[in-house]
This record gives structure tokens, C-alpha cells and sequence, in this order.
């Protein structure tokens, strides 16, 4: 599996997740795409970070991923 493979299936995932979770762990990804290995899943989510397709986030001990505007669009919602 290539990492134009995987950017596509971690998008389709975020997608799918967008629905009931803002953020996703990287955790969260390598279970969903057990077939590609651990640092491609994590090359190719930052990849997806740097074009601008996801948005990193941290809070010094962990890291998460999340479609941009995410949270801006569920705040709006529960107002």
C-alpha cells in the first residue's frame, strides 16, 4: 500500500468519524487501516496536515487529528 492509498482511506475514515467525533486519535486510524504500517498511517496523516486536508492537534501528551473547521462547525451546532 502506498501513501496516496492511505491518505485517501484516512480521509474516508475522518469522514466517516466526522459525524460523532471531532478529533480522532492516530490510535484510532492504524486500527481502521490495519493493513498499512503504524509510521506510514502517521507519514501520510501529516502529510494530510501540511496540504491542509486535516488539522493537528496536541495537548503536549497526545496527539489528535481532525477535518478542518471541525469544531467550528459542532459549535455552532449546539448553540
Amino acid at each position: 500500500m502506498d501513501i496516496e492509498e492511505v491518505k485517501q482511506k484516512i480521509l474516508e475514515f475522518m469522514e466517516k468519524k466526522a459525524k460523532s467525533k471531532s478529533k480522532i486519535y492516530l490510535k484510532d486510524m492504524q486500527r481502521a487501516i490495519p493493513d498499512a504500517k503504524p509510521m506510514l498511517i502517521k507519514k501520510a496523516a501529516n502529510e494530510l496536515v501540511r496540504e491542509g486536508k486535516l488539522e493537528y492537534f496536541s495537548t503536549g501528551s497526545t496527539v489528535m487529528y481532525s477535518l478542518p473547521g471541525q469544531d467550528l462547525e459542532k459549535g455552532m451546532k449546539e448553540e
